[in-house]
């Protein structure tokens, strides 16, 4: 072979593996106003890594992964589970309390084993079986990977299968989900419902949030019809959340579940563009929540006398996190706070961070530790500045899956309830 020949085969072979490794042509990305995630920022690393970046290439395929997976799954609905929720309307969301479990044995008198009592940190398998729960929770996760995989690749079938997801989940008549959350978390025997139980969606719809904005800068396959419909649906989820009984007793939550409602009530309100309500409820988090959430050690009483209190204290955290990422697009700069003792979010991050970099144990109980818990929270951290946060990067562990922070830099709870 002459070398003008080897030359011919060497750059067929260079351009062969460019093709793979480099995401699919596409216009200038538009920047997605993404409610958690800086869209500046996605557009930035869309950016980077059509220019071929090797440490993005190296996270765009663990995203791809999981995005490719999610392409033979699905779709889901909330009309198939076995039995309608409490009132027989098939398309209320239902799920049932994790931790409650039944006293006695079933027998045809009492076929729940009732009276059912609380294991706390202790999830009965039962729980996943018979309600909404699991589908919902693919639902968030999937549209979330497809959505970003298709921002960052441009290959249309990522968007398509994420708009599938969400007509089939939220928008068909036949099969869509009321926008509300009336049978969350029932304990058979005891309660239709609960306020409890709006933590299903407030720990993680906020992808989905986010992922509408991402679809709606030109997804293929994405309607403005679809675009439309998903507003009006978050629009009355909204009014429910601020309006019913139930949002308004886990508005008043003084733990976890009161920042993930302020963080999800949020996000809602700047997707659906009341800015003035967004901002009003980031101003607020400072003195309803740091405050009496956080001391000034940094260690969150609330979460630490649960059976899983690293679990907790990190899931906390995730809330706080997005909640600053949302006030950053408002105008507030949640992690500067400090309240009268000195609390505050950054205490509250260093308050995990031996414990987090193998430095030391976690002093407190917990069930199942898992120290890839905190890797988000701290990265989350280190992109605000804290110079701690950002010596412990390098030692964090890395999650199941791979570190995605450079593509999708919003924390997520990493460390699985349900595992």
């Amino acid at each position: 072979m002459s070398g003008r020949s080897r030359a011919a085969v060497l750059l067929a072979a260079v351009v062969t593996l460019g093709a793979v490794l480099v995401p699919s042509a596409q216009a200038a990305p538009r920047a997605p106003d993404t409610a958690v995630l800086d869209g500046a920022r996605l557009q930035q690393t869309k950016l980077r890594l059509d220019r071929g970046d090797p440490q993005l290439h190296r996270a765009l395929r663990n995203l791809t992964t999981r995005a490719d997976n999610w392409l033979d799954q699905g779709t889901w609905t909330v009309v198939d589970k076995p039995k309608p929720a409490p009132g027989g309307d098939v398309h209320d969301y239902l799920s049932q309390a994790p931790y409650w479990w039944p006293s006695t044995a079933p027998t045809a008198d009492n076929p729940w084993g009732c009276p059912y009592v609380q294991r706390d940190g202790q999830r009965n398998p039962e729980v996943d079986s018979g309600t909404d729960r699991q589908d919902v929770e693919k639902v968030f996760d999937s549209t979330y990977d497809l959505s970003l995989a298709w921002y960052y690749t441009g290959r249309r079938t990522y968007a398509e299968k994420a708009a599938q997801v969400l007509r089939t989940w939220f928008l068909a008549p036949a099969t869509r989900m009321n926008p509300n959350l009336n049978h969350a978390q029932f304990i058979p025997c005891k309660y239709d419902g609960r306020a409890i139980g709006i933590i299903d969606f407030s720990q993680s719809y906020t992808s989905v949030v986010d992922a509408l904005a991402i679809l709606g800068t030109g997804a293929p396959g994405w309607t403005k019809a679809d675009r439309k419909g998903m507003t009006r649906w978050n629009s009355d989820f909204l009014g429910w959340l601020k309006n019913s009984g139930f949002g308004r007793e886990e508005g008043a939550a003084d733990n976890n579940h009161g920042t993930f409602y302020d963080m999800q009530l949020a996000a809602l309100a700047y997707a659906t563009g009341d800015r003035a309500l967004a901002r009003r409820t980031v101003l607020d988090a400072r003195a309803k929540r740091i405050d009496p959430q956080i001391t000034g050690d940094g260690s969150q009483p609330q979460e630490l006398a649960r059976t899983r209190s690293w679990h907790y204290s990190t899931f906390d955290l995730v809330a706080y996190t997005r909640l600053a990422a949302i006030g950053r697009h408002v105008g507030v700069n949640l992690w500067s706070y400090q309240g009268p003792d000195g609390q505050g979010l950054l205490k509250a991050l260093d308050y995990l961070l031996p414990a987090a970099t193998g430095a030391s144990p976690w002093p407190h109980p917990e069930l199942e530790f898992h120290r890839y818990a905190a890797s988000d929270v701290v990265q989350a951290a280190a992109d605000a500045g804290d110079r701690a946060a950002q010596k412990a990067v390098p030692k964090l562990e890395t999650p199941p899956g791979g570190d995605l922070w450079a593509l999708r830099p919003a924390a997520e709870q990493l460390d699985s309830i349900a595992g």
